[in-house]
């Protein structure tokens, strides 16, 4: 992978045939089609939980509740962390209910039943009431797989996923240079939307709206198709490789634009003096951060390739979390389903920044805040005047109306651009996953040949 070379659209090796398969509208809005996923989509995947500082001592506890699903992750005393489904065993009530806790012991309570944290059964009333004798020691709460990867910690469903070092591939190896086992997460927002999981699942499996859903980015990410990477993995999981500190190469700019030149004041590097080739500003930048970051109390630079000292890493990975990476950033964008209706969903976003000597405060897509764990911390409903982040405010924008649209009878299925090529791919793993098929194929996509 470089895209230095300017290589186009989808990079040699990491390229996927396609089918063809017409993206039907019902995936979207019927209750059939959500009903098949939870039953042979949601089960097979890892999910991520929580975030390591969440998990320091023994018996933290983190919640994540999935759809009708509740699981619990509980700090254990050797240091691991195990999950288990959030439902006592004696009754099915669910155990824990708030978002976060740190007990000695998981107590029900509906008939006072007690856990330690390694969810074995260790205190119940009448325990000589039991036909089978005193159940302590023998009831267990039933445990789910857990693994970590830097900060982040997922659970699986399924023993027969593979470890999540292995599904998460190649993105561990890739993002190592990034040192994020010790970043910390100061945004942790979510809001109920009005849409479709797969709705903002597609607009991220794309860069095609980014001129016209965020034209500001545009003078400082260089959204041009020919400088642009895609690629698509054996996985399922696929990336996308955007120039940073470089402004757009569909526009003419003469200068460096606001607020890319503002960012290389930053670095002390003077923009004035990229008049006429304001995309050689890129390599000063580069520069600079190598000369002056790690005094800054940037320790990971060194760690980093160029790529990844300037430029934006957006890691898609099946089927409902996105990952984009940039030097001192790494934001979370998730949507997950809704328990019973098709037509919502519950977005996710959390940022994690690198923790710098000296630093206090960081700029996080909801403002200026400050350089601790979960410092913006909330729920809403998308729509309520609480901001989502200004660029994932713009992705949700457009999601209510096209979820709207794809109710009417006039759409028959979506006809893609060969860079909209991984949202095609994405619908044909979930046919393949969730029907156990293919759809009847389109006539077309995008005007290719269906095996390129």
């Amino acid at each position: 992978m470089n895209i230095e070379k300017g290589i186009s659209r989808y990079s040699e090796g990491f390229d996927q045939e396609v089918r063809g398969d017409t993206i039907t509208a019902d995936r979207y809005t019927s209750k059939e089609w959500l009903e098949k996923e939870f039953a042979n989509l949601w089960p097979k995947v890892w999910h991520l939980g929580a975030v390591t500082a969440e998990l320091e001592e023994e018996g933290d506890i983190v919640r994540h509740n999935f759809a009708n699903e509740s699981v619990i992750m509980v700090k254990q005393a050797d240091g691991s962390i195990r999950a288990f489904y959030n439902a006592c065993p004696h009754r099915g009530n669910r155990l824990v209910l708030g978002d976060v806790a740190a007990v000695d012991r998981i107590v029900c309570s509906y008939h006072g039943w007690q856990f330690d944290p390694a969810g074995t059964l260790v205190e119940v009333q009448d325990a000589d009431d039991f036909p089978g004798g005193n159940p302590c020691g023998k009831v267990h709460l039933t445990e789910l797989r857990c693994e970590t990867w830097g900060p982040f910690v997922f659970w699986c469903m399924d023993d027969d996923v593979p470890p999540l070092l292995e599904w998460l591939s190649p993105y561990p190896e890739r993002l190592e240079g990034y040192g994020l086992e010790n970043w910390v997460r100061v945004l942790n927002i979510s809001a109920d939307a009005e849409f479709n999981w797969k709705i903002i699942r597609d607009n991220f499996n794309e860069s095609y709206h980014l001129p016209t859903i965020h034209p500001e980015l545009a003078t400082f990410i260089n959204d041009g198709l020919p400088d642009t990477v895609f690629e698509m993995y054996d996985s399922g999981h696929n990336a996308m490789w955007m120039k940073g500190h470089q402004a757009t190469t569909r526009q003419h700019f003469e200068a460096v634009p606001t607020p890319l030149d503002e960012i290389a004041r930053q670095w002390d590097v003077d923009p004035d003096e990229y008049e006429g080739r304001p995309a050689e500003i890129r390599e000063a930048i580069i520069e600079a951060k190598r000369r002056l970051g790690p005094g800054r109390g940037f320790t990971n630079y060194h760690q980093m390739s160029d790529q990844q000292l300037v430029d934006y890493f957006h890691c898609t990975m099946f089927p409902n979390l996105t990952l984009t990476m940039s030097p001192e950033q790494c934001q979370i964008l998730r949507t997950e389903p809704h328990p019973t209706d098709p037509a919502k969903c519950v977005f996710q976003h959390w940022c994690l920044y690198p923790p710098v000597e000296g630093m206090e405060t960081v700029v996080t897509p909801v403002g200026e805040l400050p350089l601790r764990h979960d410092a913006e911390a909330r729920h809403s409903v998308y729509g309520d005047g609480q901001s989502l982040g200004f660029v994932a405010d713009q992705d949700l924008s457009i999601g209510t109306t096209q979820q709207q649209g794809l109710n009417s009878r006039g759409f028959k299925g979506c006809i893609l651009t060969h860079q909209e090529k991984r949202i095609q791919r994405f619908h044909e793993l979930l046919n393949d996953i969730v029907l156990g098929g293919p759809t009847e194929p389109q006539q077309h996509f995008g005007g290719m040949d269906k095996a390129k």
